[in-house]
């Protein structure tokens, strides 16, 4: 009799920062493991386009947030994650999958509490220093929890330490192959130009786009500014050294390979692959609306040496004065790169742990 396919469910989304690190793990899953994965996501957003174009099986379920500020959204929600929790918890019945891999964002909760009500193992990831609310909530289901950084352990209690492996954070192996030829192509920039990458995430940064906006004429002075700024990019007229798109998708790792100076958001997603190629950074991390994780992020890569962190006080003026700075100074710039020493191997980690217990 044939043995029964093994199914692994990774659940996450919300943005690109709780997809691509996932996706990493299943290219991993996939070269080591005969097996099916299947994906469970918000059925709003981004997830499902993203998803499917990885090659993936995608089931969406509805999805709300726990603010931790009182919000009557919070009211409203609760019905959509009870909602998500049953929606889960019928996909995996009908899926029976070995495993359940959470990869963050408030979607993962549904599915997490979902599996270990069935007794489904649950191992998740969290990518920042300090665990955000649905990684705490997460950590009741989970037999095992990975974090990025050693120094991340003491957020988490004695108890919950004994279930925590540090791992670091599992970058795409398309960032470790990137040609920055294939992306000067991409771009249509010559060999000899500089790039200014900025990157405003996967929704773009109205907050970045209006720096670019301010200071614009000093930079393409310097460089070819490559912008990906989200829906607000429309806004700005293309020019020879000035190039805005929407968003990059299979490009990216290509694009960043490319780029000589990377202007970004504090997500620890963006920060990683940018590490990973080894780019000097200009961080603005997110301030208001969040927790706090993106500034958290830019501080760590700032006392590495691998970044400027601008989390206060900032204007075009002085974004333009640091852009312009570092163009005149290459040895800067050098050492900013060789200090982006991250670790390296999480996805491969994190595979290798889910097939022992996979097999166990």
């Amino acid at each position: 009799m044939k043995n029964p396919e093994t199914v692994i469910a990774f659940t996450g989304g919300g943005t690109g920062g709780h997809i691509y690190p996932g996706l990493a793990v299943v290219s991993c899953l996939k070269n080591r493991l005969p097996c099916r994965i299947i994906w469970i996501g918000s059925n709003k957003g981004i997830d499902r386009s993203i998803i499917e174009k990885a090659g993936l099986e995608f089931y969406g379920i509805p999805s709300g947030k726990f603010r931790r500020s009182f919000s009557l959204k919070n009211l409203t929600d609760i019905f959509n994650i009870a909602a998500g929790f049953f929606a889960a918890r019928k996909i995996l019945r009908k899926e029976k999958p070995a495993l359940l891999f959470s990869k963050g964002g408030f979607v993962s909760v549904p599915p997490s509490a979902a599996a270990a009500s069935l007794g489904i193992p649950v191992f998740s990831h969290e990518s920042d220093l300090t665990p955000g609310l649905a990684t705490k909530i997460n950590l009741r289901f989970s037999k095992r929890l990975f974090i990025p950084y050693d120094e991340s352990m003491k957020f988490y209690r004695p108890k919950a330490q004994k279930k925590i492996t540090v791992s670091g954070n599992p970058v795409r192996p398309e960032f470790h192959n990137a040609d920055s030829s294939r992306g000067r192509a991409f771009l249509n920039i010559n060999e000899g130009d500089s790039i200014l990458l900025v990157l405003g995430g996967s929704m773009g940064s109205l907050e970045i786009n209006n720096l670019i906006k301010g200071c614009l004429p000093d930079l393409i002075r310097h460089y070819v500014v490559v912008h990906q700024g989200g829906s607000g990019y429309g806004e700005f007229r293309a020019g020879s050294r000035y190039k805005p798109y929407p968003y990059f998708d299979d490009e990216m790792p290509h694009i960043v390979a490319a780029a000589d100076l990377v202007i970004c958001r504090g997500g620890a997603g963006t920060l990683w692959e940018c590490a990973a190629l080894r780019k000097p950074m200009i961080i603005i991390p997110l301030r208001t609306g969040s927790r706090g994780d993106q500034v958290e992020n830019a501080e760590i890569f700032e006392n590495a040496g691998a970044a400027i962190n601008l989390s206060e006080d900032i204007t075009a003026e002085k974004l333009s004065f640091l852009v312009c700075s570092l163009a005149a100074d290459k040895v800067k710039r050098e050492a900013m790169a060789a200090a982006n020493t991250i670790k390296t191997g999480a996805a491969e980690l994190i595979a290798e742990k889910i097939i022992e217990k996979v097999r166990n």
